[in-house]
């Protein structure tokens, strides 16, 4: 089992219970790359790297996977219906412009006009719109690393669904700066800007059941 190290609600992986390997295998934190994520196990974990650090986080809770599922199949719908491009769920990797290896959203979508960002790999670029569904363990890592991250990579909007807060947030991009335009709970409506017309209300999100 791998040596995990806790940091703020979210794991940092260290490295490995296991001898080092000739050559130096596995890095240090902040010397990951490509090529080392690569080689990492296929054991139930969730891998990323992001700017030469490790993340690692176990499969997502039932509660994660319904929200994914009822916010999945209420856009997905509304983007079909409107041949806006396409919705893809986790694990997908997402290439981002500057980051050598790929991340994974919850979910993304990519408008039709930017459909060549597609590939069988993953998507080569930086998606429309991202949606990252915090829990006890992702919290830190989704908040204080891959937001800035998808910031910084020109993301238009995020949004962040917060089942302990009850919340959903919807970051969008102004200039190069996100800007909070709203943060919706219970018996509100949560709109979105890259989906134009697209409205749900946040108790069909964060209380969706089996």
């Amino acid at each position: 089992m791998p040596d995990v190290t806790a940091r703020a609600g979210t794991q940092v992986k260290s490295r490995p219970s296991m001898m080092v390997e000739e050559g130096g295998w596995p890095p240090r934190q902040g010397e990951w790359t490509y090529e080392d994520w690569l080689r990492l196990p296929d054991d139930g974990w969730q891998y990323e790297v992001i700017k030469g650090v490790l993340y690692m986080v176990p499969a997502p809770t039932t509660t994660h996977q319904r929200i994914s599922r009822e916010l999945q199949w209420h856009m997905l719908n509304f983007i079909r219906q409107h041949h806006l491009g396409e919705l893809f769920d986790a694990p997908t990797d997402v290439y981002l412009p500057g980051q050598e290896t790929p991340v994974q959203p919850d979910l993304l979508f990519v408008t039709i006009g930017r459909a060549h960002l597609i590939s069988e790999r993953g998507i080569e670029g930086t998606p429309d719109l991202v949606v990252e569904i915090l829990s006890p363990k992702t919290w830190w890592r989704d908040r204080r690393v891959k937001v800035p991250l998808y910031e910084e990579a020109g993301v238009r909007e995020c949004w962040i669904v917060d089942p302990a807060a009850s919340a959903i947030e919807v970051y969008v991009l102004r200039g190069q700066t996100y800007e909070l335009m709203g943060r919706r709970g219970p018996g509100e409506v949560v709109h979105c800007e890259v989906l134009k017309g697209f409205e749900m209300a946040v108790d069909a999100i964060l209380c969706s059941t089996p």
